[in-house]
């Protein structure tokens, strides 16, 4: 029965432990093993601290056998992107700027897992401070799709991703600004929240883009999105960005379906509204694969069977969001990646050097950096420099009110919006390493969500004919979680159940 837990959701792990049918030590065991045996072909994880995981589910035993009470995850194992950061393991961001670097604090989502019983595996892998889109920018090793080892995961939180698709986890944090919760989410078959801009604290998150990123939960199912999602939000004082609105009860609400006839409907009675933007379905959208294209279409037509009112809609600038955002990411990412300078983090200043500042800064940021992380600080410089910081930064914050409006004036009409997540179901490893601006459009779906500041999920909608994942976004209104959630959740229920790697019961048997 022991490896046959790695199965099991976060919810049924934790009420199995709560009730004694089995230890938190036997199921961090269970994981840990599984982790060991395959991961070293997979590359989800950069860091583990097995002892460390072992010593939290015995004082999650403990508890429980003290009769204290229990948290909403008491036992549960949770995997964390590396680029959150975790008292006593190492925390890299997937950079060698920072290896060794090992925090004397946890962030607040890791203190708030913690608090309520949950059990930190170790530290997953991702592109190098989050820059990247497949999880091949990282400074250590590149991680595969558990569907396919030789196609990514998707990035930056591929490693995330891939973490819960391969049952080394049945929960994962990762982080979003620019679709890097969802995109891994789509492509690795499972389930990824990007919550509002302000929703969970970035204490402890370390900064790509300070006005887009949020951490966000991944998990095998939307229960368990849920879940995660009530444990990691609310105010935190040591993030003046971090909202003070009421976190509702996820869980709970996962199943209201208001309505007197049973249909899909909203609080007053009528039939909830759905908009397909037109500019990311089924034409408008480069690059869409026909596969993914046939998939959405299946997923919309099982929403209006739910009782959905689905119809076409439009976020005119929409096209503007890729050239918008990676002028303002970049930029901001200039900023933040500034404090790496060989004195505080990183590789220690050359010998040589050392009688010269510049010339230290330089050696050390270009060996400690990656080609992507270079390439990203250079634009963002550029963008603020002066003579260009209005032709372009300046430029491009008026063109993210613009996004935000047609998301104000879509959700003025609409519940909901729905498109794909992304516009492939996959590529292969190597395929667009040298293409950068290619790479850059994988994101085109997703972004903009961000530049709008508002939640969007991926759930699994199907599969390409090359058998791998096809993820469907829906989109909410800015801290209607809740709704978005209790859709997905619906879409869930109403198809097949969960799909597994090829694969998974190598271990098992």
């Amino acid at each position: 029965m022991t490896n046959e837990l790695t199965r099991y959701s976060a919810v049924a792990i934790r009420d199995m432990v709560a009730t004694g049918v089995v230890s938190s030590a036997e199921v961090c065991t269970a994981f840990l093993d599984r982790i060991g045996a395959m991961d070293k072909r997979l590359g989800a994880f950069l860091k583990m601290d097995p002892e460390a995981a072992l010593a939290q589910a015995r004082e999650a035993d403990a508890k429980r056998s003290r009769g204290e009470a229990l948290g909403r995850l008491h036992g549960v194992p949770v995997a964390v992107k590396d680029m959150i950061v975790t008292r006593g393991i190492e925390t890299t961001c997937g950079s060698k700027i920072l290896a060794g670097f090992i925090p004397p604090y946890d962030a607040h989502v890791v203190e708030r897992i913690k608090e309520e019983g949950g059990v930190v595996l170790g530290k997953t892998n991702l592109d190098e401070f989050a820059f990247g889109s497949s999880n091949e920018n990282s400074g250590y090793k590149r991680c595969g799709n558990p569907w396919s080892r030789h196609h990514v995961p998707g990035g930056s939180s591929g490693g995330s991703a891939a973490a819960v698709s391969a049952g080394f986890a049945p929960l994962a944090l990762g982080t979003d600004t620019g679709g890097s919760v969802r995109q891994p989410a789509s492509l690795c078959g499972v389930v990824g929240l990007k919550p509002t801009y302000g929703r969970v604290s970035r204490y402890g998150v370390v900064a790509f883009a300070s006005s887009l990123d949020q951490c966000g939960p991944m998990a095998g199912d939307v229960r368990d999105t849920a879940l995660l999602l009530s444990v990691i939000a609310g105010k935190d004082p040591r993030d003046a960005t971090s909202a003070d609105v009421l976190v509702p009860d996820y869980v709970a609400t996962l199943g209201q379906r208001p309505g007197q006839d049973g249909r899909w409907s909203m609080d007053d009675g009528r039939r909830l509204r759905i908009g397909v933007p037109k500019e990311y379905f089924p034409s408008g959208a480069k690059g869409l694969e026909p596969d993914v294209a046939s998939t959405i279409t299946k997923a919309l037509a099982r929403l209006s069977e739910l009782g959905a009112d689905v119809e076409e809609t439009s976020l005119p600038h929409s096209p503007y969001a890729i050239p918008a955002y990676y002028v303002l990411a970049v930029a901001e990412a200039s900023s933040n990646l500034a404090r790496y300078d060989s004195l505080r983090y990183g590789p220690k200043c050359p010998e040589s050097a050392r009688t010269d500042l510049e010339q230290c800064y330089m050696q050390a940021r270009a060996a400690g950096f990656g080609d992507e992380v270079k390439r990203r600080i250079i634009l963002g410089t550029f963008a603020l420099s002066a003579g260009y910081y209005d032709a372009y930064y300046v430029k491009a914050m008026k063109v993210r009110t613009l996004i935000r409006r047609d998301f104000d004036a879509a959700f003025r009409k609409f519940d909901l919006l729905a498109a794909p997540t992304s516009p492939v179901a996959g590529f292969r490893l190597g395929e667009l390493v040298d293409d950068p601006l290619t790479m850059y459009q994988m994101d085109v779906l997703t972004v903009p969500v961000n530049l709008a500041d508002v939640p969007g999920i991926s759930v699994p909608a199907g599969f390409s004919s090359a058998g791998l994942p096809i993820g469907l976004q829906l989109i909410a209104p800015r801290f209607e979680e809740a709704r978005l959630l209790r859709a997905a959740y619906a879409f869930e229920q109403a198809g097949p159940p969960r799909a597994f790697p090829p694969g998974w019961d190598e271990v098992i048997r």
